[in-house]
């Protein structure tokens, strides 16, 4: 089964139960963002985890085998994003993206941040003006080497 038959299929079976993508993270023993990714088809969950999501959910075996699959990271947007929630994220990049990078550099010297060893929570803030949206990326910093 391909990865968007797969998501649909678990997309599908969440609805039908009434669960959240927490209530699917915590039998699956791993945090909410990189649960949901792995149901998205961007992250492979391990073989316990997979089955945990699978018999929570009622699923074939074909999708929890899919949610073992190495994927193809990236491969479903195009670029620009289109989708106004994902656009936004875009945007903050390009508007602060400079800046961000600078502000790296300047406190841990020529690197990046990893997007492998790395975690992320998003969280509800709640706002008498708003709710707010709280995004926190925790990335290890990866010097460049000189060779």
């Amino acid at each position: 089964m391909g990865r968007s038959s797969a998501t649909e299929t678990i997309l599908k079976a969440k609805e039908k139960k009434g669960l959240t993508f927490s209530q699917i993270a915590e039998a699956a023993g791993c945090s909410e963002v990189y649960c949901t990714a792995a149901i998205y088809g961007q992250q492979t969950l391990s073989t316990a985890q997979a089955k945990a999501v699978a018999d929570l959910l009622e699923l074939p075996e074909e999708v929890e085998i899919s949610l073992k699959a190495i994927p193809f990271r990236g491969a479903n947007f195009t670029m620009p994003p289109t989708d106004p929630t994902i656009y936004r994220l875009y945007e903050l990049v390009l508007v602060y993206g400079d800046a961000i990078k600078a502000l790296i550099h300047e406190k841990f010297g020529d690197g990046i941040m990893s997007a492998i060893d790395f975690k992320m929570d998003l969280d509800k803030e709640d706002n008498p003006h708003g709710d707010r949206v709280v995004i926190t990326l925790n990335g290890k910093f990866l010097k460049y080497k000189t060779f």
